[in-house]
């Protein structure tokens, strides 16, 4: 598995047209930067999830906007420069850390309603048209680190596979965890071998993601078998938490046109094929695999369902992708039509059942355990994924003094105490690494590789 199969490996033709977007994705990407922008100036939605705790203190006043701006820069920075901004510039796909966690902080900022739309359209011309031009010159230095990054595709794509084998093995134990792994492993050299045409980690994560699942449901029908299952004391109808989830799903339904246009907005950009939801639906994204992708956001959705939901109903604010479902429809609709339908629809049913979900959730301690492990699991994969195929960049770019200076840079933010995220460390130092790596060139103390 050195390299992946034609049918996923990003190639010339795929960098060739990256961020070249036509007039209707150009308009898609500036109107909705400038609704997010709108929605969290208002504290209805953000879409960094770290953020929106702190929304609730906001909304009632008890925290200034410049405060709740320095919050949601401090946890979003890394992102969008670290692992938005490069993952753009070497898939050709947007994301939602460069497209989405600026309009969060713009919006929140904006001292006036009518002034957040605008920074936030603006961001969105920067998007469209600003890294079309970022791309083109990097594209034409002595050396091409964009193309380098190509390279981080494979391990992303290959070990995301492994997230629910790792879920499981937490969860249920190395007995179970060795069960997953024997079985996803089978079926991707089944895949490989059988379906050449298919990415292999889709079906791998199918049966994952199934397995997790049945674990979960078998424990908790042994638990009530056994009389063992946790006990919950009714919540009486004024406890505080009860009242608050009621008035944040209220004061979210009272906005749902507004939540109808966002799920509209994010479907139709998810349609046009222009858009990935995560690290490993880029890649596939930017290479026309989209019913794989939908697969592969299908199922990290499972992943932060609860979160979002709780958060939601404890801060009175929405994220700005929903429970991220809207994803894997969009990709899959044939026409942008139906994306602003569906989109809107499933963003309304998520809202009006955001206080019954909370409810079930609350009731299914297995299930809701399961969505803690998958979303760990998911951070822990995408965090290896990232740093080796960061490697095999510095070694496409650069050789040894190109793995010397990225992993070199890798180090020195750990022990500094993570000033960049360690998800987004290992792109950020491929692209200051190849920067580094021309000021060399062009000083005559390097010698581009050829290929």
């Amino acid at each position: 598995m050195g390299s992946l199969p034609a049918a996923v490996h990003p190639g010339p033709a795929a960098a060739a047209g990256a961020l070249d977007f036509p007039v209707a994705g150009q308009l898609t990407v500036i109107g909705l930067c400038a609704l997010t922008a709108y929605l969290a100036h208002l504290a209805l939605a953000v879409f960094n999830d770290g953020v929106r705790p702190f929304m609730l203190d906001f909304l009632h006043g008890r925290t200034t906007r410049s405060a709740t701006g320095a919050v949601s820069f401090g946890l979003s920075a890394g992102f969008i420069f670290g692992l938005g901004a490069p993952m753009a510039l070497s898939s050709g796909v947007l994301n939602p850390w460069l497209v989405f966690l600026p309009t969060d902080l713009l919006g929140i900022l904006a001292p006036r309603k009518w002034l957040a739309p605008l920074l936030g359209a603006a961001w969105g011309a920067v998007v469209v048209f600003g890294l079309k031009g970022a791309n083109e010159m990097a594209h034409e230095l002595p050396v091409d680190f964009l193309t380098a990054m190509q390279q981080m595709a494979t391990p992303i794509l290959f070990l995301f596979t492994l997230f629910p084998v790792l879920a499981i093995s937490k969860q249920f134990g190395r007995p179970a965890g060795a069960v997953a792994g024997v079985v996803e492993l089978a079926l991707v050299v089944l895949t490989m071998k059988l379906w050449p045409k298919v990415f292999a980690g889709a079906p791998a994560m199918a049966a994952g993601v199934l397995l997790l699942i049945g674990f979960a449901v078998a424990r908790d029908l042994r638990q009530r078998r056994a009389g063992t299952a946790e006990e919950r004391p009714a919540v009486p109808d004024d406890d505080p938490m009860v009242s608050l989830f009621s008035a944040s799903a209220a004061r979210l339904r009272r906005h749902l046109p507004l939540f109808m246009a966002l799920g509209a907005g994010v479907c139709l950009l998810a349609q046009l094929h222009i858009f990935g939801g995560g690290e490993a639906t880029s890649f596939l994204i930017a290479k026309g695999r989209s019913a794989e992708a939908a697969q592969v956001d299908f199922y990290r959705a499972f992943g932060f369902l609860p979160l979002i939901a709780t958060t939601a109903l404890a801060s009175g604010a929405y994220g700005i992708a929903g429970f991220t479902f809207v994803y894997p429809v969009g990709y899959l609709l044939p026409s942008p039509w139906w994306a602003l339908v569906c989109g809107a629809l499933v963003f309304a049913v998520e809202v009006l059942a955001l206080s019954g979900i909370g409810r079930v959730l609350g009731g299914l301690p297995s299930v809701r355990d399961s969505s803690e492990q998958l979303r760990g699991a998911i951070g822990a994969t995408l965090q290896l994924a990232l740093l080796f195929g960061s490697l095999m960049a510095a070694q496409a770019m650069g050789g040894g003094l190109g793995i010397l200076l990225v992993g070199g840079l890798y180090l020195l933010n750990e022990a500094m105490g993570r000033v960049v995220v360690r998800t987004a460390a290992g792109p950020a130092a491929v692209v200051v690494g190849g920067v580094l790596l021309n000021v060399l060139y062009w000083l005559d103390l390097f010698t581009p590789l050829t290929s």
